[in-house]
């Protein structure tokens, strides 16, 4: 019977906690993914987001059982989901979609392609690197006695202790600091103008890069045949410069400019792909930095009308006029 209590105590916890957990992350998902996100990219971040705050739910449930002295199978279960899906997502699933995503190629299969290169590359640098590492331990110390194990876990526990620590330090530090400035409306003011600086720099060289990538892909296509083989290509990238246009009409390319190598990307299908690349990537950049500009100078000018406001406050009676 006591059995039984547990196990309707530890569902009715279930069936709390994880349509609220799941709920806070599509809410934060929606609330940050951008509007051209494909949707399997929304849901395999949002179930690495659930993997990764499941511990929220687990932990409370492990320790209870473990005070109780019960043994929960159910919760065996999912400390083993947890771990192999995060385990799976951050080794295969979502460096092979990031790859995938970055890709400029015109094909599935060679996108797929370009994702298992760029990220084989990666493994084989990050493994030559560990194998060199344990070939010098190995050969430092030639008694290990099956300690290698051993020492590889502790490793990996250090660093998550390390950084743990460093991250909890962070942030018990620097956001009561961030905090206690943002009080100053005068200090927030001064330091909202340079972000506003610096920002309008990055966004004038992004602005060019852009330029430059409209006028390299309209050159390109401007030289190319209509039996080119190439063309279906090229005719892909053309639509994709036409739909940003539609997109933000507003938008003039200024000061574009060819470069000595910008007009031998009608060599081959790779070529073009680095093309579409180069243009998708130089678009993103762009309308990120005009995103954080105007985000910096819309708080600049509010706070600006916020210490105008109090400054008059007794000639208003505290009415805010923007």
């Amino acid at each position: 019977e006591r059995e039984g209590v547990c196990e309707l105590r530890m569902w009715v916890f279930y069936l709390i906690s994880l349509p609220l957990t799941l709920g806070m992350v599509i809410i934060t998902l929606k609330y940050f993914a951008g509007p051209h996100v494909p949707r399997y990219v929304f849901f395999t971040v949002a179930y690495a987001w659930f993997c990764s705050l499941s511990i929220i739910i687990l932990v409370p449930a492990d320790i209870w059982t473990t005070i109780i002295g019960h043994y929960n199978r159910i919760i065996s279960f999912f400390w083993s989901w947890s771990y192999w899906s995060t385990f799976w997502l951050t080794w295969a699933v979502v460096p092979l979609i990031q790859g995938y995503e970055d890709a400029g190629d015109f094909t599935l299969t060679e996108r797929l392609k370009t994702s298992i290169h760029v990220n084989l590359v990666f493994y084989l640098i990050v493994g030559s690197i560990g194998l060199l590492g344990l070939i010098l331990l190995i050969t430092m110390r030639r008694d290990w006695n099956q300690g290698v194990l051993g020492f590889a876990m502790a490793c990996s526990n250090t660093f998550g202790l390390v950084t743990g620590a460093f991250l909890l330090g962070f942030g018990l530090s620097e956001i009561p600091r961030s905090l206690w400035k943002k009080a100053d409306w005068n200090f927030q003011l001064k330091v909202l103008s340079h972000k506003i600086a610096k920002m309008a720099v990055k966004l004038d060289d992004a602005h060019q890069n852009f330029s430059n990538a409209i006028v390299v892909a309209q050159a390109t296509s401007n030289q190319m045949s209509k039996r080119d083989p190439l063309r279906p290509y090229m005719d892909v990238i053309y639509r994709m410069l036409a739909q940003m246009f539609k997109e933000d009409p507003s938008f003039k390319p200024q000061g574009g400019r060819l470069g000595e190598n910008d007009m031998d990307y009608d060599a081959d299908d790779k070529s073009m792909a680095t093309l579409r690349r180069q243009l998708r990537v130089a678009y993103e950049e762009y309308y990120r930095y005009k995103s954080e500009y105007m985000k910096y100078v819309l708080e600049a000018l509010e706070l600006e009308d916020t210490i105008k406001n109090y400054e008059r406050r007794d000639a208003t009676g505290w009415k805010y006029v923007s």
